[in-house]
């Protein structure tokens, strides 16, 4: 797999792994002009079809073998960041200050604070636990709970870690499968990444080097202004 312009279709799990490896960074769906995603690399016809060609089931493949984090990083929107380059990502776009900080100062809402002290507590917990340790269970509370786990995705405070089975009472499964959280420094160290040695310029300065040699230059110029790159 070559440049961002000169990629082909992609049909299985260990071709998207060489397009993950190589761009760095890989949204789900069409977001980045001039760049591809997995959505614009693959079949229409293999999504949610439960084999192994289907790219549905590949995004939580890459954060269960530890090949990429994934979260909605990037404008609330799903992406794949390559073990190789989230070092580096979480050091140029992940806030400087803490969230109890942020939280403080009137940056982050309370929600946020309540599901990551929940999250730091019991790593790898699933989205219905979630909400029922949080008190958010309430139909009225689901747009807060989702918002919530939205910003703490987009801070870089969690990642999506997998999904779980659904079990019932009698450990049978039970509905469907129910999406996982941990803290991305959590996620990192279980995967055997070590963070970017390094200050917030200089991590910047090495997504950009390698951004220059396989993304399109519009690709490059939209992320910088995104993430407010100078």
């Amino acid at each position: 797999m070559g440049r961002a312009d000169k990629l082909e279709s992609v049909t299985t799990f260990e071709q998207m792994a060489e397009v993950v490896e190589r761009l760095g960074i890989v949204p789900l769906a069409d977001l980045i002009p001039g760049h591809p995603s997995v959505n614009g690399l693959t079949l229409k016809e293999n999504w949610h079809t439960d084999t192994e060609l289907d790219p549905w089931g590949w995004r939580v493949r890459f954060p269960g073998e530890g090949l990429a984090g994934y979260g909605k990083f990037i404008k609330k929107k799903a992406v794949l960041v390559s073990r190789e380059w989230l070092p580096a990502y979480v050091a140029a776009a992940g806030h400087r200050r803490s969230l109890e900080e942020r939280y403080a100062s009137g940056l982050a809402s309370r929600e946020a604070l309540t599901l990551l002290e929940i999250i730091r507590a019991e790593e790898g917990i699933e989205t219905r636990k979630l909400r029922t340790v949080a008190e958010m269970k309430a139909k009225e509370k689901k747009t807060a709970f989702d918002n919530a786990l939205t910003e703490l995705q987009g801070s870089l405070d969690i990642v999506i870690s997998g999904v779980k089975q659904r079990l019932n009472a009698d450990g049978e499964p039970n509905g469907w499968n129910s999406t996982s959280y941990e803290t991305i420094e959590h996620w990192m160290r279980e995967a055997g990444i070590p963070p970017f040695e390094g200050t917030r310029d200089e991590a910047t300065a090495w997504l950009r080097a390698r951004m220059e040699e396989a993304w399109t230059p519009e690709a490059t110029a939209w992320i910088s202004k995104v993430l407010g790159w100078k």
